[in-house]
């Protein structure tokens, strides 16, 4: 979506002969990808020959179903309980966590694919694609199939707000893309607009509670009224909260020896690289087990290289030989995947490589917490390990999102297929399948408002920070305002589909009386197919 003064169009490789194509790639600017660790467009048209297409191709989407798997895992296992760990810490309030800390955990591939996409003219498409196209995904797909679920009558104050907002930052996107361009004002302005958006949930948190404790001080039997019969108008607080720490306290409990029993350092170790808990195992479907067969090989080695602290646990997780390594390998994962690599083989000097001074001052960190540590105690600066792991996983995060750009950059010129497109497809659906199956079990379990809010707060997040940071990384980058490439049809097409689902949730949620039925489920679910087919329509020149 930037404006690219370079006439040579990657794109344009597909309409030259089979022998040209290489010659072409390897020449034209336009196809050199500088971020990600393999140089996909040389991969398919130099390294494999032309009858090998179809192979490639399907190569090319296992490989990105494969990198999905690690941004999920890496955001869910890794990257979100170490945030959460930190905002303990930090004692904040769960609604300050949850639009702040829990909202990034949430969305980090989000964000990150969308700035690994604006760094760059020729897929800045997919960020816009991607932002769009998940919350559109989301606000119809997600919510219709929870309302279908489990028909509720969501929070009213907390629903128009989220929309409200979303709205203002979807009208916003549309007005710099409408413009052509955006100063490095509008864009902190942009990202101020999120920080409004916590002031607010936290001061009608506030209200909410002050208002519930003085009638909870007057009526005191209120806590014998049962949940059903709650008024819709009311906040995030009424929604139940999971606590799995509690939860899995006494799932734990119940197993725990009844005579004290410690393991040895190598017993400790081997338990703490093994992602399958029997007991778990024996209850879940053949469905569950393959994809874990399938994403065990991947945790293990997330296990190996990011630290995970995790407050609720008597022990908070505190793996001692584990943790001992994890100064070892994070800091050399750091080193080898920040920027896609750029750093790998730096030297100090021109003389001393960056990785070995790494390596050598974590051996060094490692000894001396192995030798100042007991197995069954954790250390007082044990809460640095959850920093330490929340920024190894974010920048795998980060490397794993400029792959998936990469990767798709490749396939839309294979496939003679806009960014935006793909973004809106691709991207949007694999960044968002997660929430979507979260959410509707978190649903199924009997917190249909938890799942509703999750939908609407996260996407505010991902819009604002998105294309907010985006284009703030670019114009530090170029020291220049950004300019946007005139946006085509598609875009448009996104951008109302977007605006006229949320107008019409904004409209009819509150005609229905807050109840979210089976018939609004169903027509949201319609509403994006409808969308779908006109958007996919519109990229085949079908609809001009």
């Amino acid at each position: 979506m930037f404006h690219n003064n370079n006439n040579d169009e990657c794109d344009s490789v597909m309409k030259l002969n089979a022998t040209d194509r290489c010659a072409f790639v390897k020449n034209t600017p336009d196809c050199s990808m500088e971020d990600g660790f393999i140089n996909y467009l040389y991969e398919a048209f130099c390294l494999l020959p032309p009858n090998l297409t179809p192979l490639t191709i399907t190569l090319c989407i296992i490989w990105l179903l494969f990198l999905f798997v690690i941004l999920g895992l890496t955001a869910s296992k890794f990257f979100c309980p170490n945030l959460s760990a930190i905002s303990t810490c930090l004692h904040l309030t769960h609604n300050v966590a949850g639009v702040t800390f829990l909202a990034l955990g949430n969305g980090a591939p989000d964000i990150f694919s969308a700035i690994a996409a604006f760094s760059h003219p020729h897929t800045a498409g997919l960020a816009v694609g991607a932002l769009f196209g998940a919350g559109i995904f989301v606000t119809t797909v997600v919510a219709g199939s929870v309302a279908l679920v489990k028909p509720f009558a969501v929070a009213s104050r907390p629903f128009l707000r989220d929309v409200s907002f979303y709205m203002v930052a979807v009208f916003w996107t549309f007005l710099m893309l409408y413009r052509g361009t955006t100063t490095l004002s509008e864009t902190f302005g942009y990202l101020a607009l999120y920080v409004v958006y916590v002031v607010t949930v936290i001061i009608s948190a506030y209200i909410y509670n002050r208002q519930k404790h003085s009638v909870n001080s007057d009526v005191r039997n209120i806590a014998q009224i049962p949940a059903e019969f709650h008024s819709s108008d009311s906040s995030d607080d009424d929604v139940p909260c999971l606590n799995s720490g509690a939860i899995q306290q006494e799932y734990e409990s119940e197993y725990r020896p009844l005579l004290p029993y410690s393991e040895s350092t190598s017993q400790i170790l081997l338990s703490s690289l093994n992602p399958v808990d029997n007991r778990k195992w024996r209850r879940k479907s053949w469905s569950w087990r393959v994809l874990k067969v399938v994403k065990t090989p991947v945790e293990v080695l997330l296990l190996l290289c990011i630290p995970v602290v995790d407050p609720d646990k008597e022990d908070k997780n505190w793996r001692r030989p584990l943790n001992c390594f994890h100064l070892i390998s994070s800091p050399l994962v750091c080193v080898f995947a920040f920027q896609s690599g750029k750093y790998g083989d730096h030297m100090i000097q021109e003389q001393f490589p960056l990785w070995l001074l790494t390596l050598l001052l974590g051996f060094f960190l490692s000894a001396i917490v192995f030798c100042t540590t007991t197995n069954d105690r954790p250390p007082k600066y044990h809460p640095l390990f959850a920093l330490l792991g929340f920024i190894v996983s974010a920048v795998l995060i980060s490397a794993a999102a400029s792959e998936v750009v990469s990767l798709l950059h490749m396939l839309g010129v294979v496939l003679s297929l806009s960014n935006t497109v793909l973004g809106l497809t691709l991207l949007a659906w694999g960044n968002s399948i997660g929430d979507c199956f979260s959410d509707i079990t978190i649903a199924r379990q009997g917190y249909p408002r938890m799942a509703i809010s999750a939908c609407f707060g996260g996407i505010i997040f991902n819009m604002l920070f998105g294309v907010g940071l985006g284009c703030l990384v670019q114009m530090l980058t170029t020291k220049s305002d950004v300019q946007f490439e005139e946006a085509g049809l598609l875009t448009w097409i996104l951008a109302g589909a977007l605006g006229l689902s949320l107008v019409l949730s904004f409209i009819f949620v509150p005609l229905s009386r807050f109840h979210l039925g089976r018939a609004y489920g169903i027509f949201l679910i319609i509403f994006y197919c409808i969308f779908l087919l006109i958007a996919l329509l519109t990229e085949f020149g079908t609809i001009h």
